[in-house]
């Protein structure tokens, strides 16, 4: 049995009709990902407040817990939150058969526990009582019978709380969590003997029960010396001279404990604690911090969970890489896994739904297994959800690392083909005061492949009935088509050498002569129309390149700059060149070309020609743009506004996409303000 599907009404951030939550799942492990308050731990408490938990750690509704649509608007009389549960065992249907609903699929009929977990708030004036008592109903429409505490202990779920102290709750004490997980072990319960004193030969120790040995413990307290004189002496000295003769005061010293077989051994597990060592062979405990002992906890709630006959198989955790550095991460990602696809005797497995923000654990599970949370919904990423076809999923699985990850927590979010963009873009916002860290902005960079696979994880199948993600993704490319006369310039042709035709030769690359008429404006389109669709954008360069198009609308003389600043790269580290110096020669050499008499396209593409004729790194000479960019800013010499004209188009839509729309310039030229600063 699993739950299949959870729907909320009116409980925190999620309303009611088409702003409900709703999450269908999968049976075995879900991460719940996405930003800070987009309601991964409400889903969690929800579960709670149906369910409940085996540390019987009693979680309340509140007031407050009613959705308020906006702050001053009413909060809502009812909370209901409604568990589908499917894949029921026979057992699971004779435990539960009073409030099984059952449901026409096809020619087949399905058998489905749903429970609908009621709360109302009190709105009579004058009671102390704030929140009525809530009901769980069952039936497919919440009509069917109340479901009793007998029937609700079944399903509790085991949970486990961010920031966990894992120490505390492993160590020895009355109602320690390491005794409920122990009591309920088939190894505890169930291997060794009683203890039996008139046994002839007498058991070995080793050979008791963990009973049997708390019985042979009693009777060794009893049979201390000490303790006989004691009891000796408290008779013949202290009770025997209260006494009557028809009526004696005699004491014994025992042991205290229960009568009861499960009240003793739960007495007994008490005194346990559970600590990690150093080796498989060392007896004294190994300090170990937080992380480790988290591991430890977890090993403990798996353990009882897969030994349980019977019972609901729920396990809940919260930021699970609390305390956990990245390579215990994945471990720990794997283990859950593999736990989660592993029956038990019952033949029932665990589900497991885990938030978290770790890029980490995001990268390490497939997107079956992943549910963005964004705005109060629930977006599966599985199959049949995105427009990721099969061969997506595929290569995402191998090619979605931790440093791209970052995606599944962001606001918004570009994707990038290279490492000039990854250095400049964030930059370049900056300074148009749209700082990507302020508007909560993941890039990623994916390297020249793949980039619509990315941005269709951000895509819904069926938008109308699933509704869109509220995450603006903007993809940046090149055009990756150069002017006429680039060729020989860029070094591609040797001067008098003609362009090879395509076909038959084999180039790869093209001019705009290749693409005559309509052709040119139809490639740029095929290039967005490849990552496009509701939040997601595709922004393709203007003319070329990237630097290209930065020396082509303005700022060419920073990028001859910054490619001569690259070109000598080993030498500035090395001491035998000084930049000040290079700056001066790129400057002259720029100033020289300017003065030629180049149109744009030309004098942009000797600009470009240090990068292919010379072999400047774009990466290295990105960083010294940067660098120049930064420093006109600072000193007063470019501003915002400025900058923005000078920046291809598709740059600045690029960047207003995933942060805020830019404001037309005033008359005066003074820039508009801006959500964040003055643009």
């Amino acid at each position: 049995m699993y739950i299949a599907e959870i729907r909320i009404e009116n409980f925190r951030l999620f309303g009611s009709a088409a702003r409900a939550f709703h999450l269908p799942l999968n049976p075995g492990l879900t991460a719940l990902v996405g930003e800070n308050d987009a309601g991964k731990t409400a889903i969690i408490d929800a579960l709670r407040l149906v369910l409940g938990t085996r540390d019987q750690d009693m979680l309340r509704v509140d007031p407050v817990d009613f959705h308020q649509s906006a702050p001053d608007a009413e909060r809502a009389d009812q909370i209901a939150i409604r568990l589908t549960f499917r894949g029921l065992t026979v057992a699971d249907r004779g435990a539960f058969a009073e409030f099984l609903t059952y449901e026409s699929v096809g020619e087949q009929l399905e058998t489905a526990l749903i429970v609908t977990w009621i709360a109302k708030r009190n709105v009579k004036e004058g009671s102390s009582r704030r929140v009525l008592p809530p009901e769980w109903r069952t039936g497919a429409k919440g009509d069917g019978p109340l479901m009793d505490l007998g029937a609700r202990s079944l399903l509790t779920a085991t949970y486990l709380r961010p920031l966990r102290d894992a120490e505390r709750a492993m160590r020895a004490g009355r109602g320690s969590r390491l005794s409920q997980i122990l009591q309920h072990t088939a190894e505890i319960r169930n291997t060794g003997v009683g203890f039996d004193r008139n046994a002839n030969p007498p058991v070995e120790p080793k050979d008791l029960s963990v009973l049997g040995l708390g019985d042979y413990a009693s009777y060794l307290f009893g049979e201390s010396e000490g303790i006989k004189q004691a009891r000796t002496r408290l008779n013949e000295e202290y009770l025997a001279p209260l006494s009557f003769a028809d009526d004696l005061l005699i004491a014994r010293i025992g042991v205290a404990g229960a009568q009861e077989d499960n009240l003793r051994l739960r007495q007994l597990l008490e005194k346990l604690e559970l600590a990690l060592t150093a080796s498989a062979d060392a007896d004294s405990t190994h300090n170990r911090g937080l992380g480790s002992n988290n591991l430890l906890y977890m090993a403990c709630e798996l353990l009882l969970l897969a030994a349980e006959n019977d019972g609901f198989p729920l396990l809940l955790i919260e930021e699970p890489e609390a305390h956990l550095h990245p390579q215990r991460q994945l471990r720990l990602m794997s283990f859950l896994q593999a736990q989660a696809s592993k029956p038990r005797a019952d033949g029932q497995k665990i589900q497991i739904i885990v938030t978290t923000h770790s890029p980490n654990l995001a990268s390490d599970l497939q997107l079956d297994n992943l549910a963005l949370i964004e705005g109060g919904r629930a977006f599966p990423l599985c199959r049949g959800k995105t427009q990721l076809s099969a061969s997506d999923y595929r290569f995402l699985e191998r090619f979605l690392d931790v440093t791209k990850a970052n995606l599944f927590f962001a606001r918004a979010v570009m994707i990038v083909e290279g490492d000039a963009e990854t250095i400049l873009m964030p930059v370049v916002a900056k300074l148009l005061k749209r700082d990507f860290h302020e508007y909560g902005v993941s890039l990623v960079n994916v390297g020249g492949v793949g980039l619509g696979r990315y941005a269709r994880i951000f895509m819904r199948e069926n938008p109308e009935s699933d509704g869109e993600i509220g995450i603006p993704v903007a993809c940046v490319t090149d055009m990756d088509v150069m002017p006429d006369m680039a060729p020989w310039i860029v070094g591609k042709l040797e001067p008098g050498q003609p362009v090879p035709a395509r076909p038959p030769s084999r180039r790869q690359w093209r001019i705009k002569a290749d693409l005559p008429g309509e052709k040119l404006a139809q490639r740029r389109a095929e290039r967005r129309a490849k990552a496009s669709g509701q939040r997601v954008e595709t922004f393709v360069s203007d003319e070329w390149t990237l630097e290209y198009d930065l020396a082509f609308h303005g700022l060419g003389r920073q990028v001859y700059r910054g490619a001569s600043l690259a070109l000598a790269d080993d030498a500035l580290n090395g001491g035998s060149a000084v930049q000040a110096e290079v700056v001066a020669a790129a400057d002259a050499a720029y100033q020289a070309l300017a003065e030629a008499g180049h149109d744009r396209e030309t004098l942009s593409s000797h600009i470009y020609a240090l990068f292919e004729a010379e072999g400047a790194s774009k990466a290295i000479a990105a960083q010294y743009l940067a660098e120049l960019l930064e420093k006109e800013v600072k000193a007063g010499t470019l501003t915002a506004l400025a900058l923005r004209q000078l920046l291809p188009p598709y740059v600045v839509a690029a960047i207003a996409h995933v942060t805020a729309p830019f404001l037309a310039p005033e008359p005066n030229g003074a820039g508009a303000p801006g959500p964040a600063a003055a643009a």
